[in-house]
């Protein structure tokens, strides 16, 4: 039998949960308080599109898989070896072309195991050595938005495994930015039938089956649920739109403090404009940091990876990004720790910060997947795909 869905949050977990219960057979009606769709998934408009933080999809996860059977995530590019020349890491504030030895010897350990109830900066001093463990949790910065020494073992050698796979690059680049695949996973919504409206607020918890696709600060007061809480990232970000420059470098990976540049437009040249470059920076802020002072340590970045980029900036965008990078698990936890998907009663929680697995965006696909499947086994619909 047919049943009326509602979603609430027009993100990219709330989209995934319309075209998934609409494929299933319900009739869904999406609400987003935005005049937008998107969520984090938003992207600036041209000339010089950047996320809301670098964003990219791995393309070795079931998430990809899915959105790719739908067509959802096409057009999109992915680095060269002439782009991966152009990659650096920071460490002891230089750069190299390859981490340093400890590091390296850390990373062909991919059978180790790390512990969950304990952090990684100590697990990973204690097999490896103070300089590896020191050196790998910057390189999980970009992965996590924060300081990942103070993290889970198991949750931050879970995400370095997955980032350095032996193989050519998972990552894949959504050409002209996350906001088009949001434009398309929208028409494909409405092309079953799902109705979208955007302006529109939802206070009050309507009557289910509900999926609340919101943040969990939102869905907290929604749900008048205080135990809805868990730990997020805490980063500072920096877009820069620049003049192009020869000595440019596709992207660099800070060592020392967990920051990361990447220059977009190195592989898809649709973010800016001919002759120009987009570049997106992020840089987890240290505790009682002004944005300010995590801002200036971005710009120290630029200034080894983009030389002479002052001169030649145009376009300028700085902001913080706290409790909006998706979940992070502190020592002695795990994503099963997180809050449930199905809260009962009818009503289903997803997003980036709920029991699901995967590596960031991945959490909201999984979930949304999740509420759905649950919505259409409890009312005895098919299941899509």
């Amino acid at each position: 039998m047919t049943r009326n869905i509602t979603v609430i949050g027009g993100g990219l977990a709330g989209l995934t949960a319309a075209i998934a219960c609409a494929e299933n057979g319900s009739t869904v009606t999406l609400h987003e308080a935005h005049r937008t769709l998107g969520g984090r998934a938003r992207s600036t408009t041209a000339p010089y599109v950047a996320n809301d933080g670098p964003h990219v999809l791995y393309s070795d996860g079931e998430p990809f898989r899915w959105l790719a059977r739908r067509g959802l995530v096409r057009p999109f590019t992915r680095p060269d070896l002439r782009a991966l020349a152009r990659a650096r890491f920071r460490h002891h504030d230089r750069l190299h072309g390859l981490p340093p030895a400890g590091l390296r010897r850390m990373l062909v350990r991919r059978r180790l195991s790390a512990p969950v109830d304990r952090d990684f900066a100590g697990w990973a001093e204690h097999r490896f050595g103070a300089e590896a463990a020191s050196t790998a949790a910057g390189l999980a910065g970009i992965l996590t938005y924060r300081e990942a020494g103070q993290l889970s073992a198991a949750f931050v050698w879970e995400r370095i495994l997955r980032a350095t796979a032996p193989r050519w690059p998972a990552v894949r680049y959504l050409t002209s930015g996350w906001g088009a695949m949001i434009g398309r996973m929208a028409e494909h919504a409405r092309t079953l039938g799902v109705r979208i409206e955007v302006g529109s607020r939802v206070d009050h918890l309507p009557p289910g089956p509900v999926i609340v696709a919101t943040s969990l600060d939102a869905a907290r007061t929604l749900l008048a649920d205080e135990s809805l809480r868990w730990d997020s990232g805490h980063a500072a970000l920096l877009d820069l739109g620049l003049r192009s420059g020869r000595d440019d470098l596709f992207l660099l990976s800070d060592l020392d403090a967990g920051g990361f540049l990447e220059r977009h437009s190195a592989v898809d040249p649709t973010l800016a404009p001919a002759g120009h470059t987009i570049v997106q920076a992020q840089m987890p802020m240290r505790a009682g940091e002004s944005l300010s002072d995590a801002v200036h340590r971005l710009e120290r970045l630029a200034d080894l990876g983009l030389p002479g980029w002052r001169d030649r900036l145009v376009w300028r965008r700085e902001a913080a990004a706290r409790h909006r990078t998706g979940a992070v698990d502190l020592p002695g936890h795990t994503w099963h720790d997180r809050p449930t998907i199905d809260r009962g009663d009818g009503v289903w929680l997803i997003g980036d910060s709920v029991a699901a697995p995967g590596l960031l965006a991945e959490v909201s696909i999984t979930s949304a997947l999740t509420a759905a499947r649950s919505t259409a086994q409890r009312h005895a619909l098919p299941l899509s795909r």
